[in-house]
């Protein structure tokens, strides 16, 4: 390969031990030196994992998963938060500045996973409380869009509200990310509480909301179709 730096993205903890590990995976190609940025959301563990493979081949290994969807990888505006030394954070984060908002490091390997579960818990809560206030608006017999465009302004608001609302009040769900991407993050989330001891029932709940909305071919749409489950 013999390049200085290795970004991917791939989906789960096995397709990126597939791309990382093993005589044709990336780390056997790269030269002594070499620094492996990874954008997947996978597990703290695959982290730790990885950045230790990397350390006894002498690579650099930063575990950097991102928040903003399809749009902010679009329009250069990613959250990236991540995991690794402090050294090798500070070789890859010039590079990756050029896509992002936003990146920093949250502590070693496997803290910036940590930190998306984090992220991923909170906007499953939000999705919910913004479906069911979407749906409770329209049961009561409210102008939905006046109604979100006062709420907005004041401790409602959020990325979601701003940037889903409408679409959701026309029932459409073909926008950023998938279902089927959310239920095996939430997976990720659920299983590293049951290790550290976290409790976490509104996320357990939601997820199976989301379980639902598979059910009902919903696994391609994007995260806002909570709401369909409701109506």
């Amino acid at each position: 390969m013999d390049q200085d730096f290795v970004f991917a993205c791939v989906g789960n903890d096995d397709d990126l031990r597939q791309v990382t590990l093993g005589p044709d995976g990336a780390f056997a190609g790269m030269p002594k030196g070499a620094m492996f940025v990874d954008h997947t959301t996978a597990s703290a563990e695959a982290a730790r994992e990885l950045h230790a493979a990397a350390e006894k081949l002498g690579l650099g290994f930063v575990d950097a998963p991102v928040s903003g969807g399809q749009a902010g990888a679009e329009n250069g505006v990613l959250t990236v938060m991540c995991g690794g030394d402090p050294a090798a954070y500070a070789r890859a984060e010039p590079l990756i500045a050029a896509y992002a908002r936003a990146c920093r490091l949250m502590g070693p390997a496997g803290a910036g996973q940590l930190t998306k579960m984090v992220n991923q818990i909170c906007i499953a809560g939000l999705v919910q409380g913004l479906a069911e206030g979407i749906h409770f608006a329209k049961s009561a017999g409210l102008d939905v869009e006046a109604v979100i465009e006062t709420i907005s302004k004041g401790a409602a608001q959020s990325w979601q509200m701003e940037n889903r609302y409408k679409t959701m009040n026309k029932g459409e769900f073909e926008f950023g990310f998938a279902v089927d991407w959310m239920r095996k993050d939430l997976s990720i989330c659920l299983a590293e509480a049951r290790r550290n001891g976290a409790q976490l029932p509104v996320a357990a709940l939601v997820d199976q909301f989301y379980a639902e909305v598979q059910k009902m071919g919903g696994g391609r749409w994007d995260t806002s179709s909570l709401l369909a489950r409701l109506k």
